[in-house]
């Protein structure tokens, strides 16, 4: 079996952030998603998350929020002794460079590829635009 990825957030961010890489992508069989909804405490949210990673052996968790409660209660299984990989601050890129490492079998340092990604455009733009005057 592949590692598996695990989407946690607020709301439906993680639904969400799912279907755009699977729409840049396509299907993603092996990205799970975990959602706390409005409705819903860290009981309910642990019960869920739980149940999608009880049959599964090797897998990663991508959270939304660090000191957010879907990151706090996987970071309470992990200081219960639970092998758990957790990550916060999840964006697309990071998503994208997983679904990537699977289809390569490389390995990624989630955090620098996360800030690697996040630039100002306009300074982007002002580079070009200065590389054309010269």
């Amino acid at each position: 079996m592949s590692k598996q990825l695990i989407l946690v957030s607020h709301g439906r961010f993680c639904e969400e952030l799912k279907q755009t890489a699977e729409m840049i992508m396509g299907p993603q069989e092996d990205i799970h998603a975990v959602a706390l909804l409005p409705e819903e405490g860290p009981e309910d949210f642990a019960a869920k998350f739980l149940d999608t990673v009880q049959n599964l052996d090797d897998y990663l968790v991508f959270a939304d929020l660090l000191g957010g409660t879907p990151c706090n209660v996987i970071s309470r299984f992990i200081m219960e002794g639970r092998d758990i990989e957790l990550y916060a601050g999840v964006n697309l890129p990071m998503v994208i460079e997983f679904i990537n490492a699977s289809l390569t079998g490389l390995e990624v340092d989630y955090p620098a590829k996360a800030a690697e990604n996040i630039v100002k455009v306009n300074d982007v733009l002002a580079s070009l635009q200065d590389d054309e005057d010269e």
